[in-house]
């Protein structure tokens, strides 16, 4: 087993707790002395920051979510002045103002460790060359890799996305062990291998780590076919860090949070309310090791669920269900709720590829869907008759699936837009 710190990745839940608390005490009372958000917020709800003496006080603490950052933007949620931050990213959402987060030295070292513990899980070591294929700039997940493998102490190949056919050939040429990037790049990638005759056996290549959107386990296995690899999992989002807050081990069976640095709640949606171990809610987190911004109890939106026990890796930290989609990426449609990954999953499960679009419209009052999919040449031969029988296969399964009617059309290969980041893969034309 490669662990990074096994002071802390195989630490008892006692010494976990421990570290939790002074840092969660320290956090809200940075919070409430120097982020004038935080300190209305506790005192309209009556809370006493000096109060907190455990972890498990955290439940005293109110939510909070992406518009307040929104709402005090840009620099309005900092808890050190300008002169303590060293960088800024901001996220790459499509709506609204970009949600800023500042890093001071201690910020980017916490975060460099915590991407090195998810390299070092896959399998990096420092004799490796790290081939980062996110993107370079406010987007967090080339620099926040690029700083991970650093920390190792294995060579960082900062490439970013796009251009292709250069990138198959620097992985040729440098030999490189680990590829970093979206999974739906990933998938670009190995096509682009495919088409120009280079068969992956003939790589280095030995593992990707793969994260910044949802994908499915039948995308892994796709992945891992195409570029011969075994295929990690890293989470992470903007506000909190960027990539690295959880990570897979070579087990595979959910991904372990670097509690120390971040701390995970899972709760019911509707209520707020705190759920058990594997029940599915809205992840939660509190950067209890944060210096610029220390977000207390943030609503990610996204959807999972906790495990705490010892893995068979043999660390101890908790960890938490790859999220099975995000509560605001969730389509009502004829009032069901579906997610983009139950598509995926299906579509996988009956052999068709990751290539997909889902439209969504409203005709005559009524809302209608239809997921586009590109023809595999494995599963359905190009005559019309088996072209319109696979159609009716996948949206009986949709239908099962989803309950709801899903219009299938099967389309060329290579017809749908390909992705150098996060992957586009619903377009909604009604106008709520």
């Amino acid at each position: 087993m490669n662990v990074f710190t096994p002071e802390i990745e195989c630490a008892d839940r006692e010494t976990l707790e421990a570290i939790q608390t002074e840092r969660l005490k320290a956090t809200v009372k940075r919070a409430y002395e120097n982020v004038p958000f935080y300190k209305k917020q506790f005192d309209d709800a009556g809370i006493n920051p000096y109060g907190i003496t455990s972890i498990h006080d955290i439940t005293k603490l109110p939510y909070t979510n992406k518009q307040d950052l929104r709402d005090n933007y840009p620099f309005g949620m900092f808890a050190v002045p300008k002169s303590e931050i060293i960088r800024i990213h901001a996220s790459s959402g499509t709506t609204g103002k970009q949600t800023v987060v500042g890093y001071t030295q201690r910020d980017i070292d916490i975060w460099a460790e915590s991407t090195a513990r998810a390299i070092a899980a896959a399998g990096g070591t420092k004799e490796d060359i790290i081939h980062i294929s996110y993107g370079y700039g406010l987007f967090t997940g080339g620099l926040g890799l690029h700083y991970g493998a650093e920390k190792l102490g294995a060579v960082a190949l900062p490439v970013s996305s796009g251009n292709t056919n250069r990138q198959v050939q620097l992985l040729q040429d440098f030999g490189s062990d680990i590829i970093c990037c979206t999974p739906s790049y990933a998938m670009f990638i190995g096509e682009t291998m495919k088409d120009m005759g280079i068969s992956p056996e003939s790589l280095s290549l030995r593992a990707g780590i793969f994260g910044a959107e949802p994908w499915t386990d039948g995308m892994r296995i796709e992945i891992e076919k195409l570029l011969g690899i075994k295929a990690y999992d890293i989470y992470g989002l903007s506000e909190i860090t960027g990539p690295g807050v959880s990570y897979d081990c070579s087990c595979q069976k959910h991904l372990h949070v670097n509690e120390d640095y971040f701390y995970p709640e899972v709760v019911d949606i509707d209520t707020g309310e705190p759920v058990e171990d594997g029940v599915y809610g809205e992840l939660v987190f509190t950067c209890i090791g944060k210096e610029a911004l220390p977000l207390i109890r943030y609503r990610t939106h996204d959807i999972s669920a906790l495990y705490h026990g010892k893995c068979e890796c043999g660390r101890t930290t908790v960890r938490m269900a790859k999220p099975r989609g995000r509560s605001d990426d969730m389509l009502i449609i004829r009032g069901v709720n579906v997610f983009p990954s139950q598509v995926e999953y299906t579509l996988t499960q009956l052999g068709f590829g990751t290539n997909y679009l889902i439209i969504v419209d409203r005709k005559n009052n009524l809302d209608c869907m239809e997921v586009k999919v590109e023809i595999n040449e494995n599963t359905v031969s190009d005559t019309v008759r088996d072209i319109e029988r696979a159609e009716k296969v996948l949206e009986n399964a949709l239908q099962s699936m989803l309950n709801v009617h899903a219009k299938v059309s099967l389309v060329e290969p290579k017809t749908l837009p390909r992705s150098e980041g996060k992957a586009k893969r619903v377009i909604d034309n009604r106008k709520l």
